[in-house]
This record gives structure tokens, sequence and C-alpha cells, in this order.
């Protein structure tokens, strides 16, 4: 870590020994004990710490600058606040929120290009093509379109499709293989399947589904479409807010 100056630079002539205290034992010893906990678990741990006491000055904002210098994402910021607002309260996640804000409103097309370098396969261009069958914004990379069909789908946070079914009179259906981030995939009258980078899901052909990313992740399958005889896709409703949310 970086040698801490803070304590000396402002109050080493009025309080010598708390400037010592800060830059040599608080940042020098305790914040370098990188062997217990990471840089990235004690910034998450300070900045949750000083909210609850309603500490939104300039120390706040050098440990919000310090978290996301650790790590700590934009998506992963807003729902660190969101969980403590319960317990700590919610017009201090408010104070909390407005300079987190701020101190990531640059990331927010970092966290794609950060979803990007995961993944050898490329996010592609907006699906505007299938645009109303989805909610939220998803991207579209054909990989192969000879023999049989190989498309990498990226999902942004808490995007998804419809309900839909592959249908075909013979053969058909489809292969999901995972390949980023996280997700979800369901089946009509089953519980929600949490979908992570390996797994891979065998769609029947007749079987009412959908898949998508997590509310909180960018999510990103190969959709391998099996051949059959006029296989076509139907679409149906939206997977309501509701049940969306039921997730978390």
């Amino acid at each position: 870590m970086k040698k801490q100056t803070a304590g000396r630079d402002a109050l080493g002539e009025f309080a010598p020994k708390f400037a010592q205290l800060n830059d040599d034992v608080l940042f020098g010893e305790v914040w370098s004990r990188e062997e217990q906990l990471s840089a990235r678990d004690r910034s998450l741990i300070t900045v949750t710490a000083l909210m609850a006491q309603g500490l939104t000055d300039t120390s706040f904002q050098h440990h919000l600058m310090a978290a996301k210098q650790n790590g700590i994402t934009r998506s992963e910021i807003a729902e660190i606040l969101t969980h403590a607002a319960f317990y700590a309260g919610w017009p201090k996640a408010w104070a909390a929120f407005r300079m987190a804000k701020e101190i990531w409103a640059e990331d927010a097309g970092d966290e794609k290009q950060a979803h990007q370098n995961r993944m050898v396969f490329p996010i592609g261009d907006p699906n505007d093509g299938f645009a109303q069958y989805f909610t939220g914004q998803s991207y579209l990379a054909p990989l192969s379109t000879s023999q049989m069909g190989i498309f990498n789908v990226t999902f942004e946070p808490g995007c998804r499709n419809n309900w839909h079914i592959h249908q075909a009179d013979k053969g058909g259906g489809q292969i999901l293989v995972c390949v980023a981030g996280r997700g979800y995939y369901q089946e009509w009258g089953k519980e929600p399947q949490e979908l992570h980078p390996g797994d891979i899901v065998n769609i029947a052909p007749g079987v009412k589904h959908w898949h998508g990313a997590a509310p909180d992740s960018w999510f990103s399958h190969l959709a391998v479409e099996v051949p059959g005889e006029n296989g076509h896709s139907e679409w149906c409703e939206p997977v309501t807010e509701e049940d969306y949310k039921k997730l978390r």
C-alpha cells in the first residue's frame, strides 16, 4: 500500500502523535495486514461503519475513493449501501448514495468492459432485432451461422427475455453454455436455476422458459440452436417485475 502522509500533512505540527498513529499505525500497519483481510474487505467494512454513523464528510469520500481503487465496483457499492440501509438507517444511505454516485459516475460503461474482459467471445451489438422480446438491454454476437447457429447473448444487469418456447416438428430445442457473469434460467412451473460460467442448460422443444441476467450482474451465454424441422421460437408474456424481484 502507498505510504500514507495525510495525518502529517494536515495535523503534523498541531497533533504530531495523532498524525503518527494515523499514518504509521492505522494505515501503515492495520490496513497493510492483507494476510488477515484484503484491502477490498477492509474498504467494505470501513465504508459500512462510517455510513452507519452518518459520517459522510471528506473522510467518507476518501474511503469511497479507496474502495473503488481496491476493486469494489459500481453495482457492488450500490448493493452494499442498499443492504446496510436496513440496519444503519435510510436517511444515512441516501446521504452515502449521493457521494458514491459521483465517485462511480464514470464507471457505467466500465462494467461492460470488465465483463467483456472475462470472456473470449465478443459482446456484440445491441440486440435490436429482438428488443421487443426482452426487458432491458441485450447484445448479440453471431459466432456461427453455418451447420448450426451459435450466438453469444449478453444481458446487462436486470435484463431477461420473455417467456418463450422453441417449437419444431422434429428435433429442435436449444442449448445454453454459460460463459461469463451470473444469470438465471427458469422453466414454467419450476423454481429458477442460478447460472454461472461453465453451466450448461439443455432446453427441449415445447418447454416454456426464460433466461437472463441476475439483478446485479452482467451475464453471457452461448445460445446453440439444435437442428430441427420447421424450428421457430414462440414468444410469450414478459417475466413480471414481481416474480423477477424474488430472485434477490
